[in-house]
């Protein structure tokens, strides 16, 4: 976590990692917050390190961040728990969110919609869903097979 921010004290890192939903699984390494992971987190799971990553953006506080695909490789819950951090990872700051679920981009600001890598939308998810576009179908799509599913 304290990658961007080496000399972050002990109490604002446990903070941050807090924030995000990490402190869980935090806790349950050998030296908690003080563990080190090896290159590349291999010791830690896909979501695990999606969390320690959003915690390093809470503590660097960058003024802009780029989010590709959060989301994608990560199970339901780790995606609930990721997905509750975001409102506050993209708060006060520019950020560009890459992504296929529908449910990481509906609060954005601004959605671009692209199709075949050309714009063929742009707007709210409000404007984008009452156009009945591509967004629409997309929208139509996934919320379908969310009912199914339950």
């Amino acid at each position: 976590i304290r990658f961007g921010r080496p000399d972050a004290p002990n109490d604002e890192v446990a903070a941050d990692a807090a924030a995000v939903g990490a402190r869980p699984f935090i806790e349950r390494l050998p030296e908690g917050i003080e563990t080190e992971v090896g290159e590349r987190g291999v010791q830690l799971s896909a979501g695990q390190r999606q969390l320690v990553s959003f915690a390093r953006v809470i503590l660097a506080s960058p003024r802009i961040l780029i989010l590709d695909e959060a989301t994608s490789s990560v199970d339901v819950q780790t995606e609930r728990t990721i997905e509750a951090a975001l409102d506050r990872l993209l708060s006060d700051r520019t950020s560009i969110v890459i992504a296929h679920r529908l449910s990481t981009i509906q609060r954005a600001d601004r959605i671009v919609v692209l199709d075949q890598g050309r714009i063929v939308e742009t707007g709210t998810h409000e404007e984008l869903v009452e156009s009945g576009g591509l967004y629409r179908e997309l929208f139509d799509s996934g919320f379908r097979k969310r009912r199914e599913a339950i």
